[in-house]
């Protein structure tokens, strides 16, 4: 009979702890860090606002809506990058960054880039264009390219020179990163 009460006790003590477990993970999963967009779908084709105007390549060069929660303890400035791991250059192409991004904002909305829409004190850094700001998906023809949304929560605010490349900045960015959250489209023409 006290073997039957002791399993009964630690099966009952067993199943609280699990169900315990299983709620709080579920409360962090609602807190992660998530980077979502209404213009843009995981794994989906860019919509033509979001392809470049030049270079063989017919679009809006608009810069797409994005959203983000779940900031991470510690964060004190916001980056963001675009980029085409994919492009025929052996380093890839930089679409879009902009660094500085104040922690009380919570996205950007379409076609900000280049705009007052964009969060005070955001700096956007030159695309591989050549151009301040966003610069849309323009890929060789047949070539199917994928375009990575990067979120970075940092630790700090980046003290960049003006005219900062994209590699210098992605230096700092990578330095200073707490965490990432990823939105990857792809695009064919």
């Amino acid at each position: 009979m006290s073997f039957t009460r002791s399993f009964t006790r630690f099966g009952a003590t067993a199943l609280a702890a699990l169900t315990l477990s299983v709620a709080l993970s579920g409360a962090l999963a609602a807190e992660e860090f998530q980077l979502t967009s209404q213009s843009m779908v995981e794994g989906m084709q860019l919509s033509t606002e979001q392809v470049f105007e030049g270079f063989g390549c017919t679009g809006g060069n608009r810069s797409p809506d994005l959203a983000w929660s779940g900031l991470p303890e510690g964060t004190e400035s916001l980056a963001l990058t675009a980029y085409d791991p994919d492009a025929p250059t052996g380093s890839g192409w930089w679409h879009w960054g902009i660094v500085n991004i104040p922690v009380e904002a919570a996205g950007l909305t379409t076609g900000a880039s280049g705009t007052d829409a964009m969060p005070e004190g955001a700096m956007e850094l030159r695309n591989d264009y050549g151009s301040l700001g966003f610069g849309g998906a323009c890929p060789p023809p047949g070539e199917v390219h994928r375009y990575i949304f990067t979120l970075h929560a940092l630790s700090a605010k980046l003290d960049l020179p003006e005219g900062a490349t994209n590699a210098i900045a992605g230096y700092m960015i990578n330095s200073q990163t707490i965490a990432t959250a990823k939105l990857t489209a792809v695009y064919t023409r």
